[in-house]
């Protein structure tokens, strides 16, 4: 829901997401499903550990799980710029 209310940046009045383009429909698709991704990662365990139908070891294994993915996401993406200098074909 933030992303419908504050994501967008243009000032185009033809729709309340922004445009109309099958590229822009791609990326918003995108940012749901990684939205999605970080709530069923955090919040859900978060949740279930507030509730005490599980122990708190299996939070921060969970915890532990989604920064080790974080981290590969972030340096896959590192190596892989453009800006790098590296590897570039």
């Amino acid at each position: 829901m933030p992303y419908l209310f504050f994501g967008t940046g243009s000032s185009s009045s033809a729709s309340i997401y922004g445009g109309s383009s099958m590229a822009s429909g791609w990326i918003d698709a995108g940012k749901f499903l990684t939205g999605f991704s970080a709530i069923g990662s955090i919040a859900v365990p978060a949740i279930l550990y507030h509730a005490q139908k599980i122990e708190p070891g299996a939070l921060w294994m969970e915890v532990a799980a989604v920064i080790v993915l974080g981290g590969t996401v972030f340096a896959f993406d590192y190596f892989n710029s453009s800006d790098s200098g590296y590897y570039t074909y």
